[in-house]
């Protein structure tokens, strides 16, 4: 069976010595008519004598510096190669750089060290092993390459299995491989980056190593999201050289956004001995991302914060920006802090796991951030239904536009503080939203996402009957969320409502001044605006309609 197609650039090999590098490089390079090139051999040949020889006379960091050179060459050449380097050279940061740099592929063979073992008996010729216990030279150099080798931007683990297996698993790795995109979210103390696409949490470990002082982290999680993804974090993790000092799970909803959740997660990231270089790492939901900052930002005054968003509604909205909060009997997100993450890694593979409901709660957001930009809105009316089907191109597409829009509203308005405008706008339908939600007392009743589209009904309604957008556009909206499966009226919800109880919701909303309500409202998309003088007899009017009882 043929391989899958060439791949576009060079493809370097990494790993320990004994993982393969030189034989399933020669296989691939084969298969799709490239030059093999490996690099101990072309650094002896360039030397004239024997790589133990070059150590014994000149020393590793000689050694290092010609392969650098040596790679550089290769990887800059006309035509790509198929590169397997030797164990030690992925290990320095300037190869890394060159190999990165290049444009080349690189590619982890991941080996158990008993596979490893087998492998380098009577390797001799290699300086590490001589006169050595190769279990215990194999053990210390995985345990200072392997942070190294995770940067790798595929990894593949290999076992005893036919090298033309492992050969084509390769090949189909590689030939699936799509660098994530990245985001700078480009503020002005507290810079982060965004890093999106599919297979970013096996790689969350390297990306953190990258950013991070500390070495040790506590990850905070919910009981549905991790059995699902926390193996995969933990190895990438490993890999990295990381520590976690401690897991803490909370049960899925929003009811764990509560002062009971806060307290528990708080006394466990003390007593996993915090100081200031200890990582919280949020895996999950907008819930846990809330929940998990509000933590980090309030332990020892702050600690450094990593989010990993699992559901759609996280990766496009509350993962990014620094809100972090709990709940009160008072409303939603009514007691938090602004607590900036230091990376936040967004799979669109996990999207996969997610139920549909949760799916479709987090499209919501989307479709607000498409309102508030314009185009982004007609692509969601066209591509929502493909999107909620779980087609990855659009789902990628809504994560990466959102995410977009979002930081940049946020580099404009950190903290919340223009007059009008700014980020208060990314509230469009939570007025509403919010109501609804605190009123079904966030036991699952009503999704964030599903509150927030009927308040986006609302809200373009509230807009249309103040002559601001057309009258059309009520319709449209509602029909856009109805097609993707989302409720999109009061009455669609299996419970009443009081107008009294809501109005005195929205008037205690984060966003009202002085006890006055106010509302996001909307003139076209991608014309939106905060308003202050909202008619109460107008709400009341329209909430009314909507078969909420007096």
């Amino acid at each position: 069976m043929p391989l899958p197609p060439l791949p576009k650039g060079s493809v370097v090999l990494v790993g320990m010595p004994g993982a393969g590098k030189s034989s399933i490089g020669r296989r691939l390079a084969a298969h799709w008519g490239m030059s093999f090139r490996d690099a101990d051999s072309e650094i002896e040949a360039a030397a004239g004598i024997s790589i133990a020889e070059i150590f014994a006379r000149y020393g590793e960091a000689h050694f290092r510096e010609g392969e650098r050179r040596v790679i550089a060459r290769l990887l800059n050449a006309a035509e790509p190669v198929v590169l397997a380097t030797g164990g030690g050279a992925f290990a320095d940061p300037r190869t890394r750089r060159i190999v990165r740099d290049s444009g080349a592929v690189s590619v982890w063979l991941k080996c158990r060290i008993s596979t490893l073992l087998r492998r380098v008996v009577g390797r001799e010729h290699r300086p590490m092993f001589v006169n050595a216990d190769p279990r215990e030279v194999l053990e210390r150099l995985m345990a200072a390459r392997h942070p190294a080798y995770a940067e790798a931007d595929v990894t593949l683990f290999c076992s005893d299995e036919h090298p033309d297996v492992t050969t084509r698993r390769a090949a189909d790795a590689i030939t699936a491989h799509r660098p994530p995109e990245r985001l700078r979210v480009a503020l002005s103390r507290n810079a982060y980056d965004i890093v999106i696409g599919e297979g970013v949490l096996r790689r969350a470990g390297a990306e953190m190593a990258q950013r991070l002082e500390g070495r040790r982290v506590v990850i905070v999680s919910d009981q549905a999201v991790a059995p699902l993804h926390l193996p995969t974090l933990r190895e990438s993790l490993a890999d990295a050289g990381f520590t976690i000092a401690a897991e803490i799970l909370v049960p899925a909803g929003e009811a764990s956004k509560s002062f009971t959740q806060f307290e528990r997660v708080v006394d466990q990231i003390l007593s996993a001995q915090a100081d200031r270089r200890l990582t919280v790492l949020a895996l999950g939901g907008g819930v846990v991302g809330d929940l998990a900052g509000y933590a980090a930002a309030s332990v020892l005054r702050g600690l450094p914060f990593v989010q990993c968003p699992t559901t759609l509604l996280a990766q496009v909205d509350s993962s990014v920006g620094g809100k972090t909060g709990i709940n009160t009997s008072h409303g939603k997100n009514l007691v938090g802090a602004f607590h900036q993450p230091k990376l936040v890694l967004a799979d669109t593979a996990v999207l996969r796991t997610l139920p549909v409901r949760e799916l479709r709660a987090g499209w919501a957001e989307v479709a607000k951030h498409g309102l508030l930009q314009g185009p982004l809105w007609d692509w969601c009316e066209a591509e929502g239904p493909a999107a909620m089907r779980g087609d990855p191109a659009a789902l990628a597409h809504a994560v990466l536009e959102s995410c977009k829009l979002k930081s940049a509203v946020v580099t404009e308005d950190e903290f919340e503080t223009k007059a009008e405008g700014g980020r208060a706008l990314l509230n469009l339908g939570h007025t509403f939203g919010h109501a609804l939600e605190a009123e079904c007392g966030y036991g699952g009743q009503l999704l964030h996402g599903e509150a927030v589209a009927i308040g986006l009904g609302l809200a373009v309604e509230l807009s249309a009957r103040m002559g601001l957008c057309s009258q059309e556009m009520p319709g449209r909206v509602r029909e856009h969320l109805r097609e993707v499966g989302l409720p999109v009226r009061i009455s669609d919800l299996p419970r009443s409502f009081s107008i009294a109880r809501l109005m005195a919701r929205m008037r205690a909303d984060k966003k009202a001044r002085d006890g006055a309500m106010r509302f996001v409202l909307l003139r076209a998309a991608g014309d939106v605006f905060t308003e202050s003088g909202v008619s109460e007899d107008l709400v009341r009017a329209l909430l009314t309609e909507e078969g909420c009882e007096p």
